[in-house]
């Protein structure tokens, strides 16, 4: 299974972008798929994000 990071959902992302970009006629329903895929990484990636943040305040604090 992929090691689930910010620097690998941020790349999914990308690539579901580019799939969409690339596409002359858009396949309804392979591109629902890779909108429900795209949301689900992209919950995660939100998720990591504030982890980060929380990170962050916390060495804030420990500095201030």
């Amino acid at each position: 299974m992929k090691e689930k990071n910010l620097k690998n959902n941020l790349k999914q992302l990308s690539l579901i972008v580019d799939w969409f970009e690339d596409q002359e006629e858009v396949d309804v329903e392979e591109g629902l798929n890779k909108v429900k895929e795209a949301v689900i990484i992209f919950k995660e990636a939100k998720k990591q994000f504030s982890e980060i943040e929380n990170q962050f305040e916390e060495i804030k604090k420990e500095v201030e």
